[in-house]
């Protein structure tokens, strides 16, 4: 895919293992297990999914000393398996102490994610920041500094909210808690800089799980620093929902440029995969324009002019075919994620959209001949009929990507 025409802000490049995040790098996807950290069968399988589903970053829970002791043999497992995807450990409450025991356990980890909402109360909360700070700065490891408004440092909300209190006009209580949020980030960063943390080590995030806050507190975070940022609508929800209020929210700001790290937080369906998350945050970059990930399919909704659901279970199938494909693929093919294909039911728009496509069908709809031109490069190349047409095309995909894409030897 071409390089993208949208701005991007200006910022250090932070590096977490091999990953690097800021500055002119491409956005990075990342996920969030959900598994028991100390069951470092599930964890590692869990981490495996996920990196296999394209995910750059995994972070994990590490909320107590079982999972602190579990994460040097999550690294060494996954290694075995040649998943070098970079672990990021999540504290809260106990980090300090934790990391400080368990020093194996912030060395296997590649990046510290800590938030000052909860990482100590009264005159704890500096001491224990502090050492999770210095720790980060022995070990040579990056950090995200993540504020949540469900979580958020109450004694910056509480000094904020006796400041305006005193203004002529004081602000509603909405963009108190914004303020509050960007401040408590802000602050915290600062914080870590004096305590010897470079500022090519800090990320910042600040979420809440509404859309128009979201883009509000993040165009401020944006104005007032140039550290690279972690978006994500917390706690987005499930299915749709969550789809579409994540969707909302991150293209605004990826569209104007804000954004170097995003996770999509669904919460998956009964028994669903939590791959999911990976493929929506993939598919927003992708949508953009930002990023190419796996070649995507266009395929019409169907009206009364297409005779059967055949169109649409062809198109699930060839988009499942192609993701399934696409570990195989990236191997040993260049550029194919850049492929565009489509799956049309009918006379109308069919032709048109397959020639547009590197490679695409057109299924008869009601009342037209039996016939499925099949188009490759915007040239009809053959017309498929008969009950085996899905096999048929997607041989012709597996054939094309061969020949169009195949990684030349060296």
């Amino acid at each position: 895919m071409a390089a993208s025409l949208l701005p991007r802000r200006r910022t250090p490049l932070v590096r977490v293992g091999g990953v690097a995040i800021g500055a002119a790098a491409p956005v990075v996807v990342q996920s969030m297990t959900n598994t028991d950290t100390a069951d470092i069968e599930a964890t590692v399988a869990q981490v495996a999914e996920l990196a296999h589903a394209g995910s750059e970053l995994v972070r994990v829970t590490v909320n107590n000393e079982a999972a602190a002791r579990a994460v040097p043999s999550i690294r060494e497992r996954l290694a075995a398996q040649g998943i070098e995807v970079p672990l990021v450990g999540d504290f809260h409450y106990n980090g300090h102490a934790l990391l400080a025991k368990y020093p194996a356990c912030a060395e296997a980890l590649a990046k510290l994610r800590i938030n000052p909402g909860n990482v100590g109360a009264g005159a704890r909360r500096d001491t224990q920041f502090a050492d999770i700070v210095e720790l980060a700065c022995e070990t040579g490891k990056p950090v995200r500094i993540g504020v949540n408004w469900g979580s958020l440092d109450q004694t910056v909300l509480a000094r904020l909210m006796d400041e305006n209190a005193t203004r002529a006009t004081p602000l509603l209580a909405g963009e108190v808690m914004r303020e509050a949020l960007v401040v408590s980030a802000l602050e915290s960063a600062g914080q870590a800089e004096r305590l010897g943390l470079p500022a090519d080590r800090i990320v910042l995030s600040a979420k809440v799980s509404t859309v128009q806050d979201l883009i509000a507190v993040y165009r401020e975070l944006a104005r007032r620093c140039e550290y690279p940022l972690h978006l994500g609508l917390t706690e987005a929800g499930m299915g749709s929902k969550g789809i579409v209020a994540s969707t909302a929210a991150l293209a605004v700001l990826l569209q104007e440029g804000i954004g170097d790290t995003l996770r999509v937080s669904l919460t998956p369906e009964p028994g669903g995969s939590r791959a999911r998350e990976v493929v929506v945050a993939q598919e927003i970059l992708q949508t953009l324009g930002l990023r190419a990930f796996a070649p995507m399919v266009t395929a019409c909704p169907g009206c009364g002019r297409t005779t059967s659901t055949f169109f649409q279970e062809l198109a699930a199938r060839v988009q499942r075919h192609v993701r399934e494909q696409m570990p195989r693929w990236r191997e040993h093919c260049d550029g194919v994620e850049n492929m565009t294909l489509a799956v049309m039911g009918c006379i109308v728009n069919g032709p048109g959209e397959s020639r547009h496509a590197n490679i695409g069908i057109s299924l008869p709809g009601a009342g037209e001949s039996p016939a499925t031109p099949v188009f490759i490069d915007g040239h009809k190349t053959v017309t498929l009929r008969g009950g085996d047409i899905a096999s048929e095309f997607i041989a012709l995909v597996d054939d094309y990507v061969a020949k169009r894409y195949a990684r030349k030897s060296a």
